[in-house]
């Protein structure tokens, strides 16, 4: 007689079934025709204009999709009648990057990953991810509650990197930070605050580094702050100002590629 399931695996494979049946509307040209060349990308309509239909129809092809046209003027696909869809929908569930073990392994001293506190703007995620693509990230790491869920105005502003760069959901954003520490990460956070300038780091950024960045207003909670092994600062010129999180994160990325010596 086979012994019952620990509670944990049923809890995880229902948390896999839950997320492969959900579904997210893509929409803009860039956006939709990433997710078409993605062959990990499971497809499931397209919903498209004439128009629009000509600028992808490489893409459309390699797909294999049969779209389904719509007048431009009433467009039919189910997204929010404000988004700037440029004549294109796409349906499609959401990717499985797998485990940090596998996706943040550092591959050499130059290695990085994002790792966001709380930060929910989609326009910030979107844009994040396509700093982390331009700086070579491993990955971008968001708690499962209060952050950017997968969504079409988050791909539009990724302009495509949501279907390259991988975007981590982790139940808990310490024990995660716990687990990169021990993976070999030196883990930095970013505040107004921190005792150290981001470019003055030295030596610190000769290995794998997780940047974490707090959401707008609140930045990094306390708990999360008394993990990093630093706390660093992105000193303005003058005064005054600061900068959002998404130019943050693109500033903290380039400071330590800039430095690193592998």
């Amino acid at each position: 007689m086979n012994e019952p399931k620990p509670a944990w695996i049923i809890e995880k494979e229902r948390s896999k079934r839950e997320n492969y049946q959900e579904t997210i509307w893509l929409f803009g040209l860039h956006a939709v025709r990433d997710a078409l060349e993605n062959p990990t990308r499971h497809k499931l309509r397209l919903i498209i204009t004439k128009n629009a239909a000509d600028k992808l129809s490489e893409a459309i092809k390699q797909s294999g999709l049969l779209p389904e046209f719509s007048d431009p003027r009433k467009f039919s696909a189910p997204i929010d009648s404000q988004s700037v869809h440029q004549g294109v929908a796409l349906e499609v569930k959401g990717l499985n990057w797998g485990e940090i073990s596998e996706v943040c392994k550092p591959i050499n001293n130059g290695s990085r990953v994002v790792v966001l506190d709380r930060v929910t703007d989609p326009n910030n995620v979107g844009a994040i991810l396509r700093s982390a693509e331009v700086f070579g990230a491993l990955a971008v790491i968001a708690p499962l509650r209060y952050s950017a869920p997968e969504t079409g105005a988050l791909a539009k502003t990724a302009s495509g990197a949501m279907e390259r760069q991988p975007y981590l959901k982790v139940k808990n954003l310490g024990n995660t930070l716990d687990k990169l520490k021990e993976m070999g990460y030196f883990i930095i956070g970013l505040d107004s605050e921190g005792e150290s300038e981001m470019g003055n780091l030295g030596t610190i950024l000769d290995g794998p580094i997780a940047l974490v960045l707090g959401a707008e207003g609140p930045g990094l909670r306390h708990k999360t702050k008394d993990i990093c092994d630093v706390l660093a600062r992105i000193t303005p010129t003058k005064n005054f100002g600061s900068l959002n999180v998404s130019n943050a994160a693109a500033v903290a990325l380039y400071a330590s590629k800039k430095i690193d010596k592998t």
